[in-house]
């Protein structure tokens, strides 16, 4: 067996200093408090919890390699994103105009296939919809809105 070019060494070398740096680099993994959670009894509140809050709330369930650069970047930005356009652990402090947005985005994601997004379910099997789920979701996405909503 040959052994390994010497610039091939120095770059295997280099990538894993640069790895070990990378960890100094920390991400929030915070849960703040729930403020007002999503205020449903329907069915559809424990679907939600097992395939959104881990990225919609401030219930996340922060996953070993959320500890890890660079994974730990993408984790982060995931949730924060994921909290800034929807948060349930926020959902009483939106305004009505807004609970009914935010309803319709859901609607719209969900009948899209958008979420939760293919790389997350990729990882998170339990996170996929099933069909009857979606359907339970946009059921209750145009009950509500119909309703009004709080």
């Amino acid at each position: 067996m040959r052994s390994m070019p010497k610039g091939a060494k120095i770059a295997v070398l280099v990538f894993v200093v640069i790895l070990l740096l990378a960890q100094a680099i920390r991400i929030d993994r915070s849960n703040p408090l729930v403020r007002s959670d999503l205020p449903t009894g329907h069915a559809v509140k424990p679907i939600l919890h097992r395939a959104c809050y881990n990225c919609h709330s401030n219930e996340t369930i922060w996953p070993w390699y959320s500890g890890l650069a660079p994974a730990s970047w993408l984790v982060g930005n995931d949730v924060k994103e994921g909290r800034e356009h929807l948060n349930f652990s926020e959902w009483g402090v939106y305004d009505s105009g807004t609970q009914s947005h935010k309803l319709r985005a859901i609607e719209e994601e969900v009948q899209g296939g958008e979420m939760p997004p293919w790389y997350y379910s990729m990882v998170h099997r339990q996170s996929r919809l099933s069909p009857a789920e979606r359907d339970q979701i946009l059921a209750w996405t145009a009950e509500t809105i119909q309703m009004g909503t709080k």
